[in-house]
């Protein structure tokens, strides 16, 4: 009786116990699962290549890869004579052009105008010379003295040097004024396109020195001095730091949840803390696509396209193809 009495008493025990071992269970395997707000990613870096548009011999460079470089520093200068060259000759036909201009504005020189009076005195005398001839053969020519054709011959020659002396009088009112309108427009033209030929010429001498524009890791140099660059190859390739992204993928069930301008926390391995990141970017289009007819089990692995930019401070602490973990905070 005694033991039959006590056997029902056992039954809530050992209920109580296997209860209590299933909540450990069930509590240990929680804390054993995978954050679902952890993903997996790499860093990614969006390279700058620096380059010169034209080609020539690499005379200089100012750096080396794995350098950090600030903004306006001296990257590389390639073998430019043809350039200086042509830049001299563009100066010497702009100032050329210019003097052209100037003389067409100021009329001859005084000097210039002189030598004309002079000849025109000279004239006026043979003028009075012919004229004086003129009248004797012509009282001749009345007594019978001389043949018509003298006196015709003097006649000419009074004519022909009155008109010289009329032409050198006009030639030195020419030569008081300044060139004509449309001559003055026309050498104009010619100065404005020799200042923009210098500035080509600039230009292009310019282009054979390149500095970096902003501030970043020299990440590779592709070519070494001596070599020969082809126009348009890079010679540098930069990494700045805002160009540092982390990409990472979500499934399905957890990119309705984020968004632009939303925090997340970069996990690496060898870094003493989390890295700070905001997400620059949220795929519209999943990365896998599943059959047709969708499933719970085909929802599962439909995975979406996240970047993440760290600080620019930040941003030096991560390497392009590191492997990371991303953690919502």
């Amino acid at each position: 009786m005694n033991h039959a009495a006590s056997q029902p008493s056992s039954r809530p025990r050992t209920t109580l116990r296997g209860t209590a071992l299933l909540a450990a269970v069930l509590l240990v395997a929680a804390c054993g699962r995978p954050r679902t707000d952890t993903w997996q990613g790499y860093v990614e870096g969006e390279f700058v290549s620096v380059a010169s548009p034209f080609a020539g011999r690499l005379d200089t460079l100012a750096v080396q890869r794995g350098q950090q470089v600030g903004q306006g520093a001296a990257l590389f200068a390639l073998e430019a004579d043809d350039e200086r060259a042509a830049r001299q000759q563009a100066e010497d036909q702009l100032r050329a052009a210019e003097a052209t201009l100037q003389d067409l504005k100021t009329g001859k020189r005084p000097l210039e105008v002189e030598v004309s009076r002079a000849q025109l005195a000279q004239a006026q005398a043979q003028a009075q010379r012919s004229a004086a001839a003129l009248r004797r053969d012509q009282r001749q020519y009345e007594i019978g003295g001389i043949a018509q054709a003298q006196l015709d011959e003097s006649r000419a020659q009074a004519s022909s040097d009155a008109a010289r002396v009329r032409e050198l009088q006009r030639d030195i009112d020419v030569a008081r004024l300044p060139g004509r309108d449309a001559q003055q427009a026309a050498q104009a033209a010619q100065v404005a396109a020799a200042r923009a030929a210098l500035a080509q010429a600039e230009w292009k001498l310019s282009r054979k020195t390149v500095s970096a524009t902003q501030a970043g890791l020299v990440y590779d140099v592709p070519y070494r001095l001596g070599e020969w660059v082809p126009g348009g190859s890079p010679v540098v390739r930069m990494l700045p730091p805002g160009n540092v992204k982390v990409r990472f993928y979500v499934p399905e069930t957890v990119v309705g949840t984020l968004r632009n301008g939303q925090p997340v926390q970069v996990r690496c391995d060898g870094c003493p803390a989390p890295v700070a990141a905001t997400i620059s970017y949220v795929a519209n289009e999943a990365e896998y696509t599943p059959p047709v007819i969708y499933s719970n089990e085909t929802r599962r692995k439909l995975v979406f396209l996240v970047e993440a930019r760290p600080s620019a401070a930040d941003a030096a602490r991560l390497r392009p193809g590191q492997p990371v973990e991303v953690v919502r905070p």
